[in-house]
């Protein structure tokens, strides 16, 4: 008895750890959360967008919003010697979420324009959920991605003309090439130099590399781009001054070959070849606001 008596203590006295255990454990599961990048490398300006993955373990709908002065959701960013990377200063409010009990969402997130994340090296990124009704803050695991440059092969700076709704007074637009494990992508840039603004910097698309691409300016001062993205295979651009993708289109080779035209009066378009569809603009080739472009250039490029 008095065996039975002990062992009935020693429950007595485990048993509020034992619960509060689990209540942690629990706790621990209520919100998932996951964190993805499509590759590992990126070029100097690119939107590095982050796919986050929230899952709700909780057992009923949550409502997660900024709350204690905390934004609902944000990142820790660390560069490549450990240093933290502060937040670009942002006015706008994250709007709040619900997510039903069981149920997983995912958000498309672009970093470029929160951090500054232009210069070159390593960065590793873990996302954060602050979940408001138990004033606890749920994490993903670490990622990493590295920001390099590409290799120019084409630059020219241009004038702004008048009644042009564009700041400052010139304009430069670089091509460059990046080579992938598996194929070459083809990069444009807009930027000015003489205050050091990046308006933008996204990929045309695969290009051959033994295929130079095609350039010309319009009497508008727009960029019109012409690369071979395949055998047979061409893609089209127009660039606008302040990095907006104008237009995009694919051309076939029939008997002749596409190439640019620019005519007397300063217009200029493809000759050649046959048109296809218009190619649809994927959200990870899409040119962010201009508000939402970061400043400043490379450490490596001045």
């Amino acid at each position: 008895m008095r065996r039975i008596a002990l062992v009935y203590g020693m429950i007595k006295r485990t048993l509020p750890f034992i619960c509060l255990f689990l209540s942690a454990v629990r706790g621990e599961a209520q919100i998932q959360v996951d964190l993805k990048f499509k590759r590992l490398q990126y070029i100097a300006y690119e939107p590095v967008v982050a796919t986050l993955g929230i899952t709700n373990l909780a057992g009923r709908d949550v409502d997660l919003h900024d709350a204690d002065g905390q934004s609902w959701f944000g990142f820790e960013v660390t560069g490549s010697e450990s240093q933290p990377i502060p937040p670009i200063p942002r006015d706008s409010a994250q709007p709040p979420l619900q997510i039903k009990a069981g149920q997983k969402v995912t958000q498309r997130i672009n970093l470029t324009p929160l951090y500054p994340v232009q210069d070159f090296g390593a960065y590793h990124v873990r996302a954060h959920i602050y979940f408001a009704d138990l004033g606890k803050f749920f994490y993903s695991g670490s990622k990493v991605f590295e920001v390099t440059d590409a290799r120019p092969i084409w630059q020219k700076t241009v004038g702004i003309p008048d009644g042009v709704s564009a700041p400052g007074s010139v304009r430069t637009y670089s091509l460059l090439t990046n080579r992938f494990p598996d194929h070459t992508s083809l990069y444009v840039r807009v930027q000015d130099k003489d205050n050091g603004t990046v308006y933008a910097t996204y990929s045309l698309g695969r290009t051959i590399a033994f295929e130079e691409p095609q350039a010309e300016i319009d009497r508008a001062n727009q960029l019109h781009v012409l690369h071979c993205a395949a055998p047979r295979a061409w893609a089209y651009s127009r660039i606008g001054l302040n990095g907006e993708l104008l237009a995009h289109s694919s051309f076939m080779e029939t008997k002749t070959r596409p190439r640019l035209f620019h005519a007397a009066d300063g217009e200029v378009a493809v000759r050649g070849g046959m048109i296809e569809a218009p190619a649809a603009q994927t959200a990870g080739e899409k040119a962010p606001k201009l508000s939402e472009r970061p400043t400043g250039m490379p450490k490596d490029d001045q």
